[in-house]
C-alpha cells in the first residue's frame, strides 16, 4: 500500500486502499501543509495525513447520523398536519403515532399531551402579541415602500415609546402613587420643614385676580404659573415619610432608587438590543455573497397572498439590493485610487474637519451667551409685552434648536465632498450631529449651574443662589420642559411651513430652479439625532420634571404619524440607500452615548450640588445622595455590614478584576470560535471542489462532456492552500469511475 493513499474498512474490516480518493483536492491539500511543516518527517506526516483525513470522514459520518436523529425527534414532537409530506405519509405516520401511543402508560400519555397544549397555546400567545405590536401595519407599509433603511428610524421610534412608558411606570408607582392614595389608605404624611429659615421660603406661583389668557399661554409653554407646584414637577414633591397602617414609606428614598431604576433599566434594555444587532450585523458583513444569495433566493415570502403585499415587498427586496450593490461599487472605487488622489482626499477632510470644528465652538458660545441672558432677564422680572417676554422664555431653546437644524444640513451638504460610503456617511454625519445636540445640552446645564451657584454676596447661605433661585431643581425641569416642547414645535412647524410646501413648489411649478431643488429628501441621521436629542433630554429632565416621560410618549406618538404622513407625502427615498442591520446597531450606540451623558448631570446633581432647602423630598439632606446612607443606618446590623462590603473599595477592585478575567476569557473564545469558522469555511470549499472532481470523473468516464474551467491549460496550478496540485492519471479509466458509483457501503470514506 502507497504511504499517501486514502484507505478504508470493507466488511471483513480489512483495509483497502482506493486510488481515486488519493487524488480528492481536499486530500492533496491536506498532504501538501503536512509536506510543508517538515521534509524529515514525511512519512509521519502522511501517515497522520490519512488518520486525520479518515477521522475527518468519520466525523461527518457521526454528525450526520446525529441531526438525522434530531430531525426525525423534531419531525415527531410536530403535528402532523405541519410536516411536509404527502397525505399518504402522513396517513402511515399517524397510524404508527396512535399504535405507539396505545403502547405507552396513562401518565405518559397525559404528559405527551399536555406538553403539545403548552407548545401550541405559547405559539397562539406569541402570535397574539406580534399582532398586537404598535405600528405594526405601519412599519410594515414603510418597510415595502422605502426599504429596511427608513425602517429601522420608526422601529427605533417605536422602542423608545417603550423605553419611556416604562420609566413612567417606575417613576409613577414608586413616588407618585403612594402620594396619590395617601387620603384612601388612612396614611399620614409627614412633610418636610424647615420653619424660620432664609432658604426655605417658596411662595406659592399661582397667579390671583384677573388673569389675561396669554398668561396662562404662557404658564402652559414655560411650566411657570400653575403648573410649577403640580405633579409636574420637582418642588411639589416636599414629602418626607407616608405612614401606612403598617409600614413607613421613605419616600426621598423611593425618589432616589427610582431614578437609579430608570438609568439602570434603560442602560440594560439599549446593550440587549446592541449586543443582539452586533450579533445581526457581524453575521451579515461576514459574507456579503452569502447575504446576494439569501435575499435573491430566499428572500420571498410565499405566504403573500395580496397583490399589494407582494408589491411591497418586492419594493423592499430591490432596495435592499440596490443598498449592496452601492456598496460594492464604493468598495471598488476606493481600492482604485493612487496615492496621489489619496493625498488629496486626505487634505480636503482635514480642511473641512476644521471647518467643523470652528462652527461647533461658535454654537455652544451661542447658547451659554443666550441663557445667560435669558436666565438674567428672567431675575429682573421686567415685562415688556407677550410675544418679547416669550422670547426671553424660550431663547436658550431658541438658539439649541436652530444650531442643532442648521448644522445637519450644513454636515449633510460637507460630508458629500469627504467621498466616504453610504454606511460611514450616515455613522460619521451622525457622530458629528451627535456631539452638537448633546453637548449643546451639556453647554446649557453648565450655563445654568453657573448661574445657580454663583452667588452675589462673599458667600452662600444656603450652598446656592436662593435669592434667584428658590427652587432650583424645578428651575431646571422647566427648562427640559421647554426643549422638549420646542422641538417638538419645531418639528411640526418644519413639516408645514417647509416639506409640503417644498413638495407644492417641485410639483406644480416649472422653474428650473425648483426642478434642480428636488423634493426633500428623508435624512435618517437628522431624524435619528432628532429623536435621540429628545431622549436625551428625558432621561436628564425626568429627575427634575417627574411627569416628563408621559410628555415624550406623546410627543413621540405624534412625530410617528408626522413623519409617516411626510415621508409619504413630501420626502422621496434617500439617493444613497443603506442596509439597516448596521445601522440598527449604530443607533443604539448613539443612543448609548446619549444615556451616558444624561447620567453626568445627574449624578453631579445628586452628589454634589445642595439640594433646594425650600422644596422636594430632599429638603432634610445637604446632597439627595445623604438620604441612601441615612436609609441604610436603620436596617438591622448584617444588613449594614452587607451593604458596607460591597461599597468597599476591596470589592470594587475583587469585582473588577474578576470582570477583566471574564472579559479576557470571553475574547480568547471569540477568537478561538473565530478560527473554527475559518477552518470550516475552508473545508466548505474543499468539499465543493471535491464534489466538482468526482463529478468530472464519473462523467468522463461515461464519455460525457464536461463544463471546463475557465483557467487556461497551459498554466499549470500552483500546490497552495486553496488550490492543491492533483494529477489525473486515469481521468478516461470507466471502472475508476464505476468503482466510485458503487463503493463499499460501510466504508468510513464517504463523500
Amino acid at each position: 500500500m502507497e504511504d499517501d493513499s486514502v484507505f478504508f474498512t470493507d466488511r471483513s474490516g480489512r483495509i483497502t486502499s482506493n486510488p481515486l480518493l488519493d487524488e480528492l483536492p481536499s486530500y492533496q491539500s491536506l498532504l501538501y501543509r503536512r509536506k510543508s511543516t517538515g521534509n524529515g518527517s514525511k512519512h509521519r506526516g502522511s501517515s497522520k495525513g490519512r488518520l486525520s483525513f479518515s477521522g475527518s470522514l468519520k466525523h461527518k459520518v457521526n454528525t450526520v447520523n446525529r441531526l438525522q436523529e434530531r430531525q426525525k425527534s423534531q419531525m415527531e414532537q410536530r403535528a402532523i398536519r405541519e410536516l411536509p409530506l404527502p397525505m399518504a405519509e402522513k396517513r402511515r405516520n399517524k397510524d404508527q403515532r396512535m399504535e405507539e401511543k396505545k403502547k405507552l402508560s396513562s401518565w405518559r400519555q397525559w404528559k405527551q399531551s399536555t406538553r403539545r397544549d403548552l407548545k401550541k397555546l405559547r405559539e397562539d400567545v406569541h402570535t397574539f402579541l406580534s399582532s398586537m405590536k404598535l405600528w405594526r401595519g405601519d412599519i410594515h407599509q414603510i418597510e415595502g415602500m422605502f426599504g429596511t433603511g427608513i425602517l429601522s428610524y420608526f422601529s427605533f421610534l417605536r422602542f423608545l415609546v417603550a423605553l419611556n412608558l416604562i420609566i413612567f411606570l417606575l417613576m409613577f408607582s414608586f413616588v407618585m402613587f403612594p402620594i396619590i392614595i395617601v387620603p384612601y389608605a388612612s396614611g399620614n404624611i409627614t412633610y418636610n420643614q424647615r420653619n424660620g429659615n432664609v432658604c426655605s421660603v417658596y411662595p406659592k406661583t399661582i397667579r390671583k385676580g384677573l388673569v389675561s389668557y396669554h398668561e396662562h399661554i404662557t404658564d402652559l409653554l414655560s411650566g411657570e404659573g400653575f403648573l410649577e407646584q403640580t405633579y409636574l414637577f420637582y418642588g411639589f414633591y416636599k414629602v418626607d415619610k407616608i405612614h401606612f397602617p403598617k409600614i413607613i414609606y421613605d419616600v426621598p428614598l423611593a425618589y432616589l432608587l427610582a431614578t437609579i431604576a430608570y438609568f439602570l433599566l434603560s442602560l440594560i434594555w439599549i446593550v440587549k438590543r446592541s449586543a443582539s444587532g452586533f450579533k445581526r450585523n457581524l453575521v451579515q458583513d461576514e459574507d456579503r455573497f452569502q447575504s446576494f444569495c439569501n435575499k435573491i433566493f430566499a428572500g420571498w415570502d410565499f405566504c403573500i397572498t395580496s397583490e399589494s403585499a407582494a408589491k411591497l415587498k418586492r419594493s423592499s427586496l430591490l432596495y435592499e439590493l440596490k443598498t449592496d450593490l452601492e456598496e460594492e461599487r464604493i468598495k471598488q472605487k476606493m481600492a482604485g485610487r493612487t496615492s496621489k488622489e489619496k493625498c488629496q482626499m486626505y487634505l480636503i477632510r482635514t480642511i473641512l474637519n476644521l471647518f467643523v470644528v470652528g462652527v461647533l465652538a461658535a454654537c455652544f458660545y451661542s447658547i451659554y451667551l443666550a441663557t445667560t441672558f435669558s436666565q438674567k432677564a428672567e431675575t429682573k422680572k421686567i415685562k415688556v409685552n407677550f410675544i418679547v417676554d416669550l422670547i426671553c422664555e424660550y431663547l436658550p431653546s431658541i438658539v439649541i434648536t436652530l444650531a442643532n437644524f442648521i448644522t445637519p444640513l450644513l454636515f449633510s451638504v460637507i460630508i458629500n465632498f469627504e467621498d466616504y460610503s453610504p454606511a460611514f456617511e450616515i455613522r460619521f454625519t451622525l457622530m458629528r450631529c451627535v456631539f452638537m445636540r448633546l453637548t449643546s445640552i451639556a453647554v446649557l446645564l453648565f450655563s445654568l449651574w453657573s448661574q445657580i451657584t454663583k452667588c452675589e454676596e462673599d458667600s452662600c447661605v444656603c450652598g446656592y443662589n436662593h435669592k434667584r433661585y428658590l427652587c432650583w431643581e424645578t428651575r431646571v425641569g422647566q427648562e427640559m420642559y421647554k426643549l422638549t416642547l420646542f422641538d417638538f414645535i419645531i418639528i411640526v412647524a418644519v413639516t408645514i411651513f417647509v416639506e409640503f410646501p417644498r413638495k407644492l413648489l417641485v410639483k406644480y411649478s416649472e422653474c428650473g430652479l425648483t426642478r434642480w431643488w428636488g423634493q426633500q429628501e428623508f435624512s435618517i441621521p437628522q431624524n435619528v439625532l432628532e429623536i435621540v436629542y429628545g431622549q436625551t433630554i428625558c432621561w436628564i429632565g425626568t429627575f427634575y420634571c417627574p411627569m416628563l416621560p408621559p410628555i415624550c410618549i406623546i410627543k413621540y406618538f405624534f412625530i410617528f404619524y408626522i413623519k409617516k404622513v411626510s415621508l409619504i407625502k413630501n420626502c422621496r427615498p434617500s439617493t444613497r440607500p443603506f442596509r439597516a442591520s448596521s445601522s440598527n446597531f449604530f443607533f443604539l450606540g448613539v443612543l448609548l452615548i446619549g444615556l451616558a451623558l444624561a447620567c453626568i448631570p445627574i449624578a453631579v446633581s445628586i452628589a454634589q450640588i445642595q439640594c433646594s432647602q425650600a422644596c422636594g423630598p430632599f429638603v432634610n439632606y445637604n446632597t439627595s445622595w445623604e438620604a441612601l446612607p441615612a436609609a441604610v443606618s436603620h436596617l438591622p446590623q448584617g444588613a449594614q455590614n452587607f451593604l458596607n462590603i460591597l461599597s468597599s473599595e476591596a470589592f470594587a477592585v475583587s469585582f473588577i478584576v474578576v470582570t477583566c478575567l471574564a472579559m479576557f476569557y470571553v475574547i480568547a473564545l471569540s477568537r478561538a470560535h473565530k478560527k473554527v469558522i475559518n477552518q470550516l469555511r475552508e473545508q466548505l470549499v474543499m468539499e465543493g471542489k471535491d464534489k466538482r472532481f468526482l463529478i468530472q470523473k464519473l462523467c468522463q468516464g461515461q464519455k460525457i462532456p464536461v463544463v471546463k474551467s475557465s483557467e487556461p491549460k497551459s498554466q499549470p496550478r500552483s500546490p497552495s492552500r486553496c488550490s492543491p496540485s492533483y494529477h489525473t492519471s486515469f481521468s478516461s479509466n470507466f471502472n475508476d469511475a464505476l468503482f466510485l458509483a458503487h463503493s463499499p457501503p460501510n466504508s468510513s470514506t464517504h463523500v
